[in-house]
């Protein structure tokens, strides 16, 4: 594809098809070739602890794909053969396991991020380093849990507190020289080799060099937005502008890029890039709710600029200066972001709650209430619960109460 600009409504569009939103919900039982193609789509699922509905990564499939087994995901990242392993790529994340080689450079010394208590400890403790680093050699997959629990009961070797072992840990991890074989059922990450997590195949593949790395990273990111700037491309996989602006250079050269104005011709915004794979589909016709940490939402500006969508995660606000909401989700309808839910998984209650409802300006509100309640009620079923109770807070809310009411007596 060859543009020198296009529309808003392109745009949105394009970004919609790239993230897998707008193919019809399969009228069949999600298989892991679906879980795989969703894996090479996007490239990367956030990890975030808050359980509020549900883990953050097990999220994107729902939002493209529906219902589905989150034991396939678990397979996925914790069984052979692996489509995914645990590191960081925007932030936290279970990414495509072919993406191993491109991530590499962040464990090289002169790249890595770490924290200065990680840092502190590794050179202060490099007895410790080496103990752990042999014990999971010996013992692995194991968690800091089981280390610290076998230190317990010899106290007479090593005197330092036992969280220095999970500060290690986390430090070989940062450094790739341990990763994660799986997360257990408290969500700690469970530790082993590389080489007997990884396949053999993407272990042993040879390591880019920095500068090849994030071109190889910048052209998934491309893939995975469709068009973006160069903020978002760096932001997809956290790369440095120093880095992701001579990747973007590259790939126009080779044409997987081409740069194009967003906006009327003479009147837009230059200095956005398009995927010479994108699609631009005649129409969207979306119907998701996405998680805060879906990889839709991942750039605000760029949400804000396409879809005119402003927001914020404010899990991190003091409830009474919050807006919206703690957990908020925006509910994606045809190719237009048109409401957002505060949510939370009742599951003692058996209900999903809807602590807020907020409609988004210019939309139809009965068309939107519709199938908002159509879309909270199989989220419901898929996480077992019995029914959406919705409570009095929001513009949305009322007629959302009402909606939800008629969808519940069929």
């Amino acid at each position: 594809m060859s543009r020198e600009s296009i529309s808003r409504g392109e745009a949105r569009r394009i970004a919609l098809a790239a993230q897998g939103f707008g193919v019809p919900r399969l009228d069949r039982t999600v298989t892991m070739r679906d879980v795989s193609a969703t894996v090479a789509r996007l490239g990367q699922f956030q990890i975030d602890s808050v359980n509020v509905v549900q883990r953050a990564h097990y999220l994107p499939l729902y939002s493209r794909l529906g219902p589905y087994d989150t034991a396939l995901l678990e397979r996925a990242a914790g069984e052979a053969p692996r489509r995914l392993f645990e590191y960081w790529g925007h932030a936290a994340s279970l990414l495509d396991v072919a993406l191993h080689p491109l991530l590499r450079f962040r464990m090289q010394p002169e790249h890595r991020e770490v924290w200065a208590t990680m840092a502190r400890v590794a050179a202060e403790q490099p007895d410790l380093v080496r103990f752990v680093r042999e014990e999971v050699a010996a013992r692995g997959p194991v968690s800091a849990r089981q280390l610290e629990v076998e230190e317990v009961r010899d106290r007479s070797h090593w005197g330092w507190n036992w969280s220095s072992v999970k500060t290690v840990l986390e430090w070989l991890f940062t450094c790739g020289e341990v990763t994660a074989a799986r997360r257990n059922s408290s969500f700690e990450r469970v530790y082993d080799l590389p080489e007997r997590v990884l396949p053999r195949a993407v272990f042993e593949q040879p390591t880019p060099t920095p500068a090849e790395a994030v071109r190889g990273l910048v052209a998934r990111a491309a893939r995975a937005l469709g068009v973006a700037d160069e903020r978002s491309l760096a932001d997809y996989f956290r790369t440095s502008l120093t880095l992701t602006r001579p990747a973007i250079r590259d790939l126009v050269e080779e044409g997987q890029l081409s740069p194009v104005q967003l906006g009327r011709r003479g009147a837009g915004q230059a200095g956005h890039y398009l995927w010479h794979e994108a699609r631009i589909p005649r129409r969207v016709q979306a119907r998701a709710l996405v998680s805060p940490f879906d990889s839709l939402v991942f750039e605000r500006s760029r949400l804000h600029q396409l879809f005119d969508f402003f927001y914020r995660i404010e899990i991190y606000v003091p409830e009474a200066r919050r807006v919206h909401g703690y957990y908020v989700y925006p509910f994606v309808l045809g190719e237009a972001v048109v409401a957002r839910v505060d949510l939370k998984a009742d599951r003692p209650a058996g209900v999903l709650r809807v602590a807020a409802a907020w409609g988004e300006p210019g939309h139809d509100v009965a068309e939107v209430v519709e199938e908002l309640a159509a879309e909270l009620a199989t989220m419901a079923g898929w996480l077992g619960l019995s029914g959406v109770q919705v409570l009095p807070r929001g513009d949305l809310a009322a007629p959302l109460e009402h909606a939800v009411r008629r969808a519940a007596l069929g």
